[in-house]
């Protein structure tokens, strides 16, 4: 069970994290648009572990029509945290900073701190930016992270994907975002950055969704 959190804050905003409070929707950071998303994906273990293989191998990103550049480690140390067990036993983490993963095509799996750069439009809009993820979640039934922005983006935020297994044994897809304008357009017209978003949305779902056949290979 892996936990990691990077603290060296060099993101362009300044809410980090923001996008775990659980009122987000009511007090999103100032001047910026919340949003959130569910998504039911199926039920059972072998659901939850190959929708969070998919996450953590960016899938979302990468069918979204998103190209994945320059992908680097944490510069700094990554806080891994302690997970616990269902009695409350502090477990030791199954994997360590050290052991990165790699997809099939060699792109570094998820890690806290990493920076990468992103190419590519979704629904019509830029999804060109450097992005650097905040946080990384691994246990036993919830697995996910979030990403916030460094710069060259049409917006300024942060976006957290989970993916978590429920105690009925339902599989749920969860996307949370706070997004401030920060191109002349998108600061022009407000309604670009809701679009945008929901542009955004839709494609993380049919990459993670069974109910879409994505392959990404």
């Amino acid at each position: 069970m892996r936990r990691g959190t990077f603290r060296d804050e060099t993101v362009d905003y300044a809410a980090v994290g923001a996008t775990q409070a659980p009122d987000l929707m009511q007090y999103p950071p100032e001047k910026s648009i919340p949003a959130e998303e569910s998504w039911r994906l199926g039920s059972g273990e072998a659901r939850f572990r190959s929708a969070s293989e998919d996450l953590l191998s960016w899938v979302a990103q990468k069918a979204a029509g998103m190209q994945l550049e320059d992908i680097r480690p944490a510069s700094g140390p990554v806080y891994q945290g302690v997970s616990f067990d269902d009695e409350g036993h502090p477990i030791t983490p199954s994997r360590t900073e050290a052991e990165q993963r790699y997809d099939a095509d060699g792109t570094p799996y998820v890690g806290a701190g990493m920076t990468v750069r992103a190419h590519g439009r979704v629904g019509g809009h830029s999804a060109d930016g450097e992005y650097r993820v905040i946080f990384v979640v691994e246990d036993k039934r919830r697995v996910g992270f979030g990403l916030g922005t460094v710069g060259d983006s049409v917006v300024s935020g942060e976006e957290s994907f989970m993916i978590e297994w429920f105690s009925n044994d339902e599989v749920w897809f969860t996307v949370r975002a706070f997004d401030s304008p920060r191109a002349f357009l998108y600061r022009t017209i407000p309604g670009l950055t809701k679009r945008r978003r929901k542009a955004l949305f839709t494609q993380y779902l049919r990459a993670i969704s069974p109910l879409y056949a994505t392959t990404t290979s």
